[in-house]
């Protein structure tokens, strides 16, 4: 097997990476092209809250995902989709686990991306009120990662697994988002498949959006 001559080079600017507050290395060339080849590899992403600045993928595989904190209870059938943790609770888990300078920063997300609690909604015919029915399941996560841009506050893209229509046949769908206007997309016919491929992308975490096409994911 070949022997890499830029391999231990590349090991040193990983650890001065992660030993860095901000991601910074020097800007000398020799810095820069490993930090190319670190790139391309998917080993260094850049920093969410340093511009300039990177993070290390290892370092990101030590961070939690947030997600629905009964998943696996509706998994496991025990309880209905309704009845998952609400999206506003995940976001604050997610922010409390943030380091406190920038807790604030995530907080301004909060709106875009926990969204707005399920409701029912009364149907009515005339002026009579019938029985409610419930908006389609919409379910939060956040997981470590990049996109085209980076992540929210602490290196995190944001998703949901969403009902496309209130009915129980509707097919579901995964989103995934970056900071800006990168995404995302995985279209399951069903919710068993779609949080199966939840589970598959959650253990795959830290990742850049491009790579999930080998998940069958579709980018927009």
């Amino acid at each position: 097997m070949p022997h890499d001559p830029n391999a231990a080079f590349d090991q040193a600017v990983l650890d001065m990476i992660d030993h860095s507050p901000i991601g910074a290395v020097p800007g000398t060339p020799a810095y820069q092209d490993a930090i190319t080849r670190l790139y391309a590899s998917h080993q260094v992403y850049a920093h969410a809250d340093h511009k300039g600045g990177h993070v290390t993928a290892r370092s990101l595989a030590r961070q939690p995902s947030f997600h629905a904190n009964n998943l696996d209870a509706l998994l496991a059938g025990q309880i209905a989709p309704d009845a998952l943790e609400a999206n506003a609770g995940i976001f604050d888990r997610y922010v409390h686990f943030l380091p406190v300078a920038i807790q604030g920063k995530a907080e301004t997300h909060r709106a875009l991306v926990a969204g707005r609690p399920a409701h029912h909604r009364a149907k009515l015919v005339g002026t009579v009120k019938l029985v409610s029915v419930h908006d389609p399941i919409h379910t939060l996560f956040l997981v470590p990662g990049t996109g085209p841009h980076p992540g929210l506050p602490g290196n995190y893209l944001y998703g949901s697994v969403l009902q496309v229509t209130a009915v129980p046949t509707s097919p579901w769908m995964i989103h995934l988002h970056d900071s800006d206007d990168g995404a995302a997309v995985f279209d399951a016919p069903t919710m068993t498949e779609a949080l199966s491929k939840l589970q598959e992308l959650l253990g795959s975490a830290p990742f850049t959006m491009k790579e999930l096409e080998t998940l069958g994911f579709r980018l927009k």
